[in-house]
């Protein structure tokens, strides 16, 4: 029966994997170890999100290309924490609590024997006195151990609090720009990746403002680096500002910030990357070792709206092309994909 059963196992898997490796040639899918986990597990229908995920990249005839099949390993098949690997130190607290504990079991042990032996001896004896006392030692030495263990404790627990602060920091370094305080490109990419999946399995809009900060070489060649450090902070605390909860406001490179706005229409894209862009140019900069005002600050922005199944390069780069024409138009301004269409519809 084992056999049997063994053996139907064994034609069901390749079965599936015949299926899988059939869908990755159908769809010019690289045979490689993780894109055939991704289709394996695609294969079995056992992921509604992964199979609702690929339908829609199927149905809109999206290339498989690195970046998407990458995305679809690392969001279905292996999502890693950020901290996988404990580190050295909390293996150390976890042994030094083993042992504590290992002690305390061992130190109740004997105490139960202990009484165990006062007991016995009640019996046997007249004269309580010798028995009372050594029931007070033995509790006295119960009590001992037992402070030993709970300071003991206390400062694993300490230990393990460190630990844990010094984690969430690590993770806020990973994923923050050190400069901006918004997020970093590594940040970005994961939010972008989970935004996209999500825009796809719940139908909702999601929009993406590129945003470049003009003239911005002029600031770090007129008045220094420290004064375009300074640029670039005020520039990132506005577009904190104007982000809602949810949102994802971050820097894309250079003098390049990004915001990604789940949820949100093209219009309601245009209408905050506009009222972002006004506030840029109504504020003042002073240099702080003088006093001096700085010439004004302005930003170009592009503005795209995401497409069922694209991957986040395309979006990115369709954005990219409404910012570069908002610059050439005379910066200062905002342009969406659809004003550019508009454009092309009217030559």
């Amino acid at each position: 029966m084992s056999n049997e059963f063994d053996q139907e196992d064994f034609d069901h898997a390749t079965s599936i994997a015949d299926r899988a490796n059939r869908l990755m040639s159908l769809h010019a899918v690289p045979p490689t170890p993780n894109n055939f986990s991704v289709w394996f597990k695609y294969a079995t229908g056992r992921l509604p999100a992964l199979k609702k995920t690929i339908d829609i990249l199927v149905a809109n005839k999206q290339r498989f290309d690195s970046a998407t099949n990458r995305d679809l390993y690392d969001t279905y098949v292996d999502p890693r924490p950020e901290h996988a690997d404990f580190p050295e130190q909390l293996q150390g607290v976890i042994s030094s609590a083993r042992e504590f504990l290992a002690a305390a079991i061992s130190d109740n042990r004997t105490q139960i024997e202990a009484l165990g032996e006062v007991t016995s001896e009640c019996r046997a004896v007249n004269d309580p006195r010798p028995i009372i006392e050594k029931l007070v030692k033995e509790l006295s030495d119960a009590t001992t151990r037992a402070s030993g263990l709970e300071t003991n404790f206390l400062k694993t627990s300490e230990e393990l609090d460190q630990i844990r602060d010094s984690l969430k920091l690590a993770e806020l370094h990973s994923n923050t720009d050190a400069l901006t305080g918004l997020a970093n490109r590594r940040s970005l990419e994961a939010f972008l990746r989970s935004a996209q999946i999500a825009a796809m399995e719940t139908g909702e809009p999601l929009g993406i403002l590129m945003i470049d900060i003009d003239h911005f070489k002029k600031f770090n060649d007129s008045y220094g680096h420290q004064v375009g450090d300074q640029v670039l902070r005020l520039v990132a605390r506005v577009l904190q500002d104007h982000v809602c909860e949810g949102d994802l406001a971050a820097r894309y490179g250079g003098e390049e910030l990004t915001a990604v706005l789940p949820g949100a229409s093209l219009e309601i894209c245009a209408d905050v990357a506009e009222r972002f862009r006004r506030r840029i140019s109504e504020a003042r900069l002073t240099r702080r070792t003088t006093g001096e005002e700085i010439a004004s600050v302005t930003v170009s922005i592009g503005v795209a709206q995401f497409r069922l199944a694209e991957s986040a390069e395309v979006l990115i780069e369709r954005g990219d092309r409404a910012l570069y024409q908002a610059k050439r138009s005379g910066r200062n301004r905002t342009i969406t994909e659809s004003d550019l269409e508009d454009k092309i519809a009217a030559a």
